[in-house]
């Protein structure tokens, strides 16, 4: 059976075609992954700043507390009545 020029040539046609939209596809494929990559990088850097600020809030908040029953023991001694006295 003989070979049809006009099918080889849309063939070959073809397969450039879809060669070319393969590789512009991998080009933006990897630039969505290297994208992804860095998103990551930074989500994971986001991570670690709130895991030190909830620790920092929380040491902020104990030092808070025992400030304020200073404040509430000094104020009393100042008066001269125990808070807790009714």
């Amino acid at each position: 059976m003989p070979e049809d020029p006009i099918a080889h040539s849309e063939l070959a046609a073809l397969t450039r075609r879809f060669e070319e939209v393969a590789e512009k596809h991998d080009r933006e494929f990897g630039i969505i992954k290297s994208d992804l990559t860095a998103v990551r990088l930074q989500i994971g850097n986001l991570d670690q700043k709130v895991d030190n600020l909830m620790s920092t809030v929380s040491g902020l908040e104990q030092k808070i507390d025992r400030n304020q029953a200073q404040i509430v023991e000094l104020l009393s001694q100042l008066v001269g009545q125990r808070p807790d006295a009714n």
